[in-house]
């Protein structure tokens, strides 16, 4: 591991550590990221700003509010770099999702297409879906080293006649890869078959987030790699789906077309999406995104080298995981054997490695395996993972033997 060269770490432009933008914990080490996000200091006093006016005067800023939240809107959707008109904000991922699945019209006995790489609420969402059309979901196993050809094949190899819609994640959760959303676009719209794309990792870390999604609806959080407060989604619908797409709750924009008649919620507390574009010009103010992006790929190679060594220098066992599609600043590490084989296998050792060695890490399985999956963002630095390489690695060693 001699030759690993580590990142030099980013600095805010004033010259202070890039973490100074961000309130994290400083008696934890935060190397996932990908689950929940962080949001930067200036976003979350933007947000709280917007609080104290709306409990000031509600009178006035709930009736004000569909302007407010068009007008971000429209800012996010020049971040994804597409169309406002085609563009509705949601809390999360699950809900654009669920509001597609509450959308669409209703199919006897059709059948739900996912992965075994699908995020799970998503899939949980699919099945009801598939039950309330008398029909069933049917799940296609994509190998984790699969390339784009292979893993569109295993995908379209098994619609039938029956399948009424694709749910297909363009970076997956679990195993922190991509997944070749246009070969599956392109066979899907040859047949007429609706395309949901779940890109819930997406906004952040692609510099064109839809580029090549030939889909019917894509849904990405803004919360994940994007640092905006969470809660914050969009929901994007490009085709002819989207003037059947309805919000989660029917409020006085119900009438409205789409994208309008998301934006307005009752008296749903929707700061998240009005201090977005503060997370989203933070980042490009300080580094842009290219830059963060860039860093963040550097210091995802040098974390997965690192911690991959580590553990196969430890257990005499190759520790790299074969990924055929990988992600920028998403990583997966195999666990030495034995650990996290299940997800709650996997969740137990998240928890048990905060509560006691007060670090904040994603463990993932897939195929009866465990893996670390490491995710980084700009506030990250090497010295983040050298630790985690020195001192969680020897433990997660120890308690693979204990088993």
């Amino acid at each position: 591991m001699a030759d690993l060269v580590a990142p030099q770490p980013l600095l805010l432009r004033d010259g202070r550590p890039a973490a100074a933008g961000w309130s994290l914990d400083p008696g934890m080490r935060h190397l996932n990221h990908g689950s929940f996000g962080a949001v930067p200091l200036v976003a979350q006093r933007e947000q709280q700003r917007l609080r104290e006016e709306m409990d000031a005067s509600p009178v006035v800023w709930f009736p004000g509010l569909p302007r407010r939240v068009a007008a971000a809107r429209a800012a996010i959707a020049e971040f994804l770099r597409v169309p406002a008109e085609f563009t509705a904000l949601v809390p999360n991922a699950s809900a654009g999702a669920s509001a597609v699945y509450g959308s669409l019209p209703h199919r006897d006995g059709g059948e739900v297409l996912v992965t075994d790489h699908g995020y799970g609420a998503v899939t949980m969402g699919a099945a009801r879906l598939a039950r309330r059309w008398g029909g069933a979901v049917r799940t296609v196993h994509v190998p984790l080293a699969a390339g784009p050809a292979e893993a569109a094949a295993a995908v379209t190899g098994a619609v039938t006649e029956r399948t009424a819609l694709i749910v297909l994640d363009r970076i997956t959760s679990a195993t922190a890869r991509y997944l070749p959303v246009d070969l599956v676009g392109a066979f899907a719209r040859e047949r007429g078959i609706p395309l949901l794309v779940d890109a819930a990792h997406v906004p952040g870390l692609d510099e064109d987030p839809l580029a090549g999604a030939d889909c019917d609806a894509w849904v990405g959080n803004l919360h994940k790699f994007g640092c905006a407060p969470r809660g914050t989604a969009a929901l994007v619908a490009r085709g002819e789906l989207r003037h059947a797409l309805h919000p989660l709750i029917d409020s006085w924009g119900a009438e409205e077309p789409f994208p309008e008649r998301f934006d307005t919620q009752g008296t749903l507390d929707v700061t998240g999406y009005l201090a977005a574009p503060t997370a989203l010009d933070f980042v490009a103010g300080q580094w842009g995104w290219a830059e963060a992006r860039r860093y963040m790929g550097e210091l995802a190679d040098y974390a997965e080298q690192l911690i991959g060594g580590a553990i196969a220098a430890a257990t005499g066992e190759p520790a790299a995981a074969d990924v055929g599609m990988p992600v920028n600043a998403l990583r997966l590490v195999r666990l030495p054997a034995g650990l996290g084989r299940t997800r709650l296998e996997a969740d137990g050792l998240r928890d048990r490695l905060a509560a006691e060695f007060g670090v904040e890490a994603a463990f993932t399985s897939f195929g009866g395996t465990g893996y670390f999956r490491l995710s980084t963002h700009a506030y990250n630095t090497a010295e983040d993972y050298e630790y985690f390489a020195e001192r969680c690695v020897p433990v997660l060693c120890g308690w693979a033997r204990e088993r």
